[in-house]
């Protein structure tokens, strides 16, 4: 075990020993020199702008959100700016507060419906006994037979209307608590001045009607605000829709229909005279001036072509005379008076004239009652500079719009070349006169107006 191994007596393998090459010393020229220098030059700017994004991404967090508030604010301003600029072309909303705070109504009680004849000859009828009718239930009685429709029944075989009937049936209509009563009073009374069918057409013995002081009174209660300063929709407060005080009251519409049916019936029966119908006339399209009864626009056209309807051609020119200046007195010449003319929206002679009529009369007023003459009115038009940075477009453009109702379908356009030829200078000056980089209020409005009207003017 002690003697060596084979392998300890072997001789250690031959190594080439490593030779190692000696690298020549490169000789550096001034050329060389040179080239570093240029190169070392032309890295320092490089190196800068390095060192200027990483200082720049090395700011404080509060640099940044102050520039971000900088920012931000600049966006909102340029924002603010676009939307003046977008929402001053809008016209504002017409309106006035028509109706007011109604007036506490008194108790509706005809003590002698139980002493009419109706009444009473089912009071000594047989069929009393299993009816059971009682005097102090006459009232009721005669509701339901209203309600049902069979006291215009009994009342057309009968062919009269006592005074209390009538008079009863015309004061559920318009001052009764219930719906359901006021809708068949309205239908009652209706029915009796103007029935539906040609077979039912019966005179009645008429015991009562109501006059013109009737529907005015009712009016009245209702809080209409016609001889009373009136508030523009802009300043008007949003009457809470629970209120029974304010805003426009529930049965007004049974009033519209009942004074249009009345016009209706004049042929059978005359229930006003021509200076009540003006007044009407009056009323009615200032009642188009609620917003809060655009839902009876309508009803309110219906019974305005019933009122114009109802003159005779010899009367009413006078008339349209009347009824301008009234309402002139009472509406202000702003977008107001655009709706006072546009709710005269009938096709026929006598519309077209009363609109006419009424657009020259708002002019006249315009111009506070300084000029009278038409021709005078188109050169106070055409006097305007439209280029004054304080010149009141949105009243240039409600004047342009009431001359072109005032103009439309008139005969002075055809008697009085001079009318026309003054008409379409006073357009060419509003479209000429204002361009189209014009960033003023209401300048595109008048200017695209006067354009269109200008083109249509050309085609005549």
């Amino acid at each position: 075990m002690d003697k060596p191994l084979d392998f300890e007596f072997e001789e250690p393998c031959i190594v080439s020993p490593i030779v190692t090459k000696h690298k020549k010393k490169k000789v550096i020229g001034l050329d060389d020199l040179l080239s570093d220098f240029y190169q070392v030059k032309s890295d320092i700017p490089k190196k800068e702008s390095k060192r200027a994004k990483i200082h720049k991404f090395d700011e404080s967090d509060d640099d940044l959100d102050t520039r971000e508030a900088e920012l931000n604010n600049y966006v909102n301003k340029c924002q603010q700016q676009m939307n003046e600029i977008s929402t001053d072309d809008q016209m504002p909303l017409w309106g006035l507060q028509v109706f007011g705070d109604q007036k506490a109504m008194a108790t509706l009680t005809f003590p002698e419906l139980s002493s009419c004849a109706l009444l009473q000859s089912f009071m000594e009828n047989e069929a009393n006994s299993l009816l059971g009718i009682k005097t102090e239930e006459g009232e009721a009685f005669l509701e339901g037979l209203l309600v049902n429709g069979w006291l215009l029944k009994l009342v057309t075989d009968h062919g009269r209307v006592e005074k209390c009937i009538g008079a009863w049936t015309f004061s559920l209509m318009l001052y009764s608590p219930k719906e359901e009563l006021r809708a068949a009073a309205c239908e009652f009374c209706c029915s009796i001045l103007l029935p539906k069918n040609q077979v039912d057409t019966v005179m009645f013995e008429m015991g009562w009607l109501p006059n013109h002081s009737e529907l005015r009174r009712a009016l009245e209660v209702c809080g209409f605000l016609l001889d009373s300063p009136s508030k523009s929709s802009s300043s008007m407060e949003i009457v809470d829709g629970d209120s029974d005080s304010a805003g426009p009251p529930q049965n007004i519409k049974y009033w519209i229909k009942y004074v249009s049916v009345c016009c209706q019936a004049r042929a059978k029966r005359s229930v006003f005279s021509t200076a009540e119908v003006e007044d009407l006339i009056t009323s009615v399209i200032y009642l188009f001036l609620d917003r809060q009864l655009i839902g009876l626009s309508s009803a309110l056209k219906d019974c305005l072509h019933s009122l114009i309807s109802f003159f005779s051609d010899d009367a009413f020119h006078l008339s349209c005379q009347k009824i301008a200046k009234s309402l002139t007195c009472r509406v202000p010449t702003d977008v107001n008076c655009l709706r006072s003319v546009e709710s005269v929206a009938g096709l026929d002679a006598r519309s077209k004239h009363l609109r006419s009529v009424l657009a020259f009369q708002f002019l006249v007023a315009c111009f506070d009652d300084k000029v009278h003459d038409e021709e005078q009115i188109l050169r106070s038009l055409i006097s305007i500079n439209l280029k004054h940075k304080n010149c009141d477009l949105l009243k240039m453009y409600i004047q342009l719009v009431l001359a072109e109702n005032w103009l439309f379908c008139n005969p002075l356009l055809k008697d009085k070349p001079i009318i026309s030829e003054t008409w379409s200078a006073c357009l060419r000056n509003c479209s000429c006169q204002i361009t189209s980089t014009d960033l003023r209020s209401y300048a595109s409005k008048v200017r695209s107006k006067a354009s269109y009207l200008l083109q249509g003017n050309a085609t005549r």
